[in-house]
């Protein structure tokens, strides 16, 4: 219920975009997915959709059905008998692409390397032989704690090569984190390192993976890569090094047989209370919607240099990294460090050198490279580019437009993608060679996927803002929360009926476009009126002094709730009282008064996770006054003290 007592039925959405970018003739006759048909057959048969990409995979045996809906319960292909790194590996070692550069690496500090498919199958192989010589076996949890280094694609798909389950942890999390998830998944191996590089600092990974080992009983062994010369602790009988691992092992490893629903992994994502929930997907249903993801979206062809530049420990790694584009025969780019190390166009020079032509990242990113300004970017070529991709978040309008002109030179098509780790593969974005793109919009569900916009009774909004909803079974969806199953049901299916609930809002608009609008818990009640945070911050960015903002809600005793505007700055802009107020009437200009914030605090930078996801929670904290929540994730936790200290002089 709304502060003044009335049922809350939608968001308000008051942010229009009129901006509209047709994919080009050329870019049109060459991609994947080039003919309306595809949406109409997807509609009309959305199984058989699905069945077409499984036949492009490699199965032991055919499926005997397409899908078993019990719901919230499903079951994909099912019958069908897969092991996922034959679609990954063995496929292309028979063909041509057996020499074709598979990984593309490079190190922070500058080393590099560079894997072929007939490499990484090898070292697949031999790394599954160590992981079997350790006891591992079918159905076994391994978790791994390691940085962005080959070793880690490795070590996922020898996983995957002998029915083991994986489940990363991102090397930027705490030994409390990595100890929970640990515990909760009762992991029998941990693979990690004796370090990574970040922003030219070493990351004590197996230091903290120790701290977190003091209280993981299921533990039995401990794999260590060895990245650096970096002085460690070696528990004897418990630790073994990698490379000595491998050294007796086989290069032969016949992959398991698993069932289509047999579990691959689990990934661990936050619960707003609680333990966080650990997120199961099954091999069938998420490799054919991987694979077929990122084939459509990512329009990818066989001489194509791709760069997805996530971290594995997050899902858009696994999908992204690892399982699409290797299904797909594809040559990616894997780096390990921060974009900015030694220098912002540290992520420029990677495109320019490798010939980068597909590149996938984040909002976030994206507005760090607006903040350190286009004199990095007219430093190198990046003519190499012909699709970009955007991921994570809701991108505001001026930052795609941004991309769009500095990074894609105005040529490249933007598919900009909205999926969860829940979802396990992209459910609304544009195919680029048929969709009309608007900057900030994700435009339309993929073929077969029905996605609506309901209030809170669960009626359709035909226009305007309300909740995102799935209303029909996909094939990469998660199964359960490892361990609670009670909890998964809860978490997604108790808002409507048998209607998957993301717990994202969104607006749709005369076009039938979809506009996520970030988390329901970052929607403002102002006076009861539904705010998304992410179209004040939109407005806030399309001020030419701002490069990027966060907004959130502190309690107002007239209006419910009041809008506090955490803002940085371009780096030649001067902050003044008169900032602040021209700031607050370009957002009344831009969606209304509603929208115009209490306060405006300005700060250097926002605090993230080591991942670029800004934090709101603890900006929340510091608005209302709250004691401060964790910061062990966070990339920088100087800056919120910063930020609470300038809060409080405001």
């Amino acid at each position: 219920m709304s502060q003044s007592g009335h049922k809350l039925t939608s968001i308000d959405t008051l942010l229009t975009e009129e901006r509209e970018f047709k994919p080009t003739a050329k870019f049109q006759a060459q991609a994947n997915a080039n003919d309306q048909e595809i949406y109409e057959k997807a509609t009309s048969n959305p199984e058989a959709f699905w069945e077409r990409y499984a036949r492009e995979l490699v199965w032991r045996k055919p499926w005997d059905k397409v899908l078993d809906w019990n719901p919230p319960d499903s079951k994909w292909f099912v019958g069908g008998k897969l092991n996922i790194t034959e679609s990954c590996l063995d496929v292309h070692i028979k063909t041509d692409a057996r020499n074709k550069a598979a990984l593309i690496w490079e190190g922070e500090p500058g080393d590099k390397r560079t894997l072929t498919y007939w490499d990484l199958y090898r070292e697949v192989c031999r790394f599954a032989n160590a992981l079997k010589s350790l006891g591992v076996k079918k159905g076994d949890r391994v978790a791994l704690y390691m940085p962005m280094i080959p070793e880690l694609v490795i070590a996922v798909l020898s996983c995957a090569r002998i029915g083991a389950i994986h489940s990363v942890v991102f090397g930027g999390f705490s030994a409390e984190a990595l100890s929970e998830r640990i515990n909760d998944a009762e992991a029998k191996v941990l693979i990690t390192a004796d370090g990574g590089y970040r922003r030219g600092q070493i990351v004590q990974l197996k230091h903290d993976a120790d701290e977190a080992l003091k209280d993981c009983p299921s533990i039995e062994h401990v794999v260590v890569v060895k990245r650096g010369n970096f002085p460690i602790h070696f528990q004897e009988n418990r630790d073994h090094w990698w490379h000595r691992l491998i050294d007796e092992a086989d290069f032969n490893c016949p992959a398991e047989e698993m069932d289509s629903e047999d579990p691959l992994y689990i990934l661990y994502t936050s619960g707003t209370t609680g333990k966080p929930k650990g997120i199961m997907h099954t091999i069938a249903g998420y490799l054919v919607g991987v694979y077929a993801t990122t084939k459509l979206v990512f329009d990818l062809k066989p001489n194509d240099c791709y760069w997805c530049t996530a971290d594995i420990g997050w899902v858009t790694g696994h999908s992204y990294i690892v399982y699409g584009p290797l299904s797909n025969g594809a040559t990616q780019v894997m780096y390990e460090g921060a974009p900015n190390w030694p220098d912002p166009d540290r992520v420029w020079k990677i495109v320019e050198n490798h010939g980068v032509t597909v590149f996938y990242t984040a909002p976030t990113a994206i507005r760090a490279f607006m903040k350190w300004g286009e004199k990095w970017t007219v430093k190198h070529d990046l003519s190499s580019l012909r699709l970009l991709g955007t991921v994570g978040e809701p991108i505001n309008p001026e930052a795609w437009m941004w991309y769009h002109k500095h990074i894609g030179g105005e040529k490249c098509p933007i598919v900009d993608t909205w999926w969860q780790t829940e979802t396990g593969h992209i459910m609304i974005a544009p195919l680029p060679g048929l969709i009309t793109t608007k900057p900030g919009s994700a435009t339309q569900p993929f073929p077969s996927i029905k996605a609506a916009i309901l209030d809170d009774d669960g009626n359709e909004v035909e226009h305007g803002g309300g909740y995102l909803a799935i209303l029909e079974p996909w094939p990469g969806m998660l199964r359960t929360i490892w361990g609670d199953h009670d909890r998964y049901i809860e978490t997604y299916w108790s808002k409507w009926k048998n209607i998957y609930f993301p717990g994202d809002g969104a607006k749709i608009d005369k076009d039938s476009y979809y506009w996520i609008l970030g988390r329901i818990d970052d929607v403002i009640n102002v006076a009861g009126h539904r705010l998304s945070t992410m179209e004040i911050e939109s407005a806030l960015v399309d001020h030419n002094s701002v490069v990027e903002s966060a907004v959130v809600g502190i309690t107002h005793e007239l209006k419910g709730q009041g809008i506090v505007a955490f803002v940085t700055v371009g780096g030649d802009i001067r902050t003044s009282p008169e900032l602040v107020d021209i700031l607050k009437a370009h957002v009344v200009k831009k969606i209304g008064a509603l929208a115009r914030p209490e306060q405006i605090i300005f700060a250097h930078d926002l605090p993230k996770t080591r991942s670029g996801k800004i934090m709101r929670r603890l900006l929340r904290d510091i608005a209302s006054g709250s004691v401060l929540g964790d910061v062990t994730t966070l990339a920088d936790p100087t800056v919120v003290e910063e930020l609470k200290r300038k809060y409080e002089e405001d």
